[in-house]
Order: structure tokens, then C-alpha cells, then sequence
């Protein structure tokens, strides 16, 4: 599919065995932003006094930000999580595939959890997005 770069088509699932028996697919997206991701630092760096570059693999988490319509059927199922991990004082581990229909890429999120996520829409005009921060261990890109 050489050209398209559509996110329209793209499938979210979340799967939290805890709390549900099958995978949770995402919809109703904000309207600017769905999805993002940070960069991931893995390295650090240093220069000695002499001029020599040391260098060294640092493992870093990986911080994704997910933006759902004030609508969207998938809000509940976030509160819950809040509720849950609030009521026990632990956090749920999560697990998630992003699929991307319109590239033929899928990548799998690993030994997560929700790090952040507000607890109710902001009004204004109308209610506006929700968006919820998930932390992962590791990402794992791949073609469908």
C-alpha cells in the first residue's frame, strides 16, 4: 500500500487479564491526536577531558499518550482502571498491539501500565479529550 499513510484504519487493542477476558479495541479518538509516543533515550553519552567519546546502552521505558474523544465508548473501561488500581494501591499490568492497516506495521507494547489519565472531561464549548498515559517495558515493531 506504497503511498498511504492513513491512521483512520489503524486497530488499538489493550488487554488487561485482570479485569477483562479479551482484548479492549480503542475508538472514538480525539480529534488532533490519537496516539503518540515519546523518543526513547537508550544511550548515554560522555566526552573525556581528552577528547574520547564514551558511550554506553541505558534501558528506558517507553511513555505513550493515548487521546479519546470525550464520547468514546473506551472511557469507561480507563476509569476502571483508575478506580482499580486507586481501590488496591497497585497498578494493573497491561498489554497492547497497534496495528497499522495502512503501512502493514504492527507493534506489540509489553509489561505495561497506566501511569496517568484524567479523571474527568474539561468543558468548554463541548467536552473536550481525555487522554491517559501508559508506560511500557518494551516495544516490539513487526509487519502484519
Amino acid at each position: 500500500m506504497s503511498g498511504i499513510i492513513t491512521s483512520a484504519d489503524a486497530i488499538f487493542s489493550l488487554t488487561l487479564l485482570a479485569l477483562w477476558d479479551k482484548p479492549l479495541i480503542l475508538d472514538n479518538w480525539g480529534s488532533d491526536r490519537a496516539w503518540e509516543q515519546e523518543a526513547l533515550e537508550m544511550a548515554e553519552f560522555r566526552m573525556s577531558i581528552d577528547g574520547k567519546l564514551n558511550k554506553g546502552y541505558v534501558p528506558r521505558a517507553v511513555v505513550q499518550s493515548l487521546t479519546l474523544s470525550a464520547g468514546s465508548a473506551s472511557i469507561p473501561y480507563f476509569e476502571a482502571i483508575i478506580t482499580g488500581q486507586q481501590q488496591s494501591m497497585s497498578i494493573y499490568t497491561l498489554g497492547a498491539e497497534l496495528t497499522l492497516k495502512s503501512t502493514g506495521r504492527k507493534y506489540t507494547f509489553t509489561n505495561g501500565g497506566l501511569s496517568s489519565g484524567t479523571v474527568a472531561p474539561n468543558g468548554g464549548g463541548t467536552l473536550e479529550d481525555r487522554t491517559f498515559s501508559l508506560t511500557w517495558e518494551r516495544v516490539f515493531p513487526a509487519g502484519i
